[in-house]
């Protein structure tokens, strides 16, 4: 009864324009992803500048 079955998907048809608004959405929706991930890496990298004293421009702690 708990049997299990392979599936092979061999071809997927997708209308081209229908492609076409899929992928306009998704670099869209990739604009605010990409903020949120710049901002939390300023965070990270502003608490561990603080936290081991590092500097930019490579000038070290003297």
């Amino acid at each position: 009864m708990n049997e299990t079955r392979e599936v092979v998907v061999v071809d997927v048809k997708i209308p081209f324009w229908s492609m076409v608004v899929l992928l306009v959405k998704w670099a869209i929706a990739a604009i605010p992803a990409m903020i949120i991930l710049l901002v939390l890496a300023a965070a990270v990298s502003m608490v561990l500048g603080g936290v081991f004293h590092w500097s930019w421009m490579g000038r070290g702690v003297v």
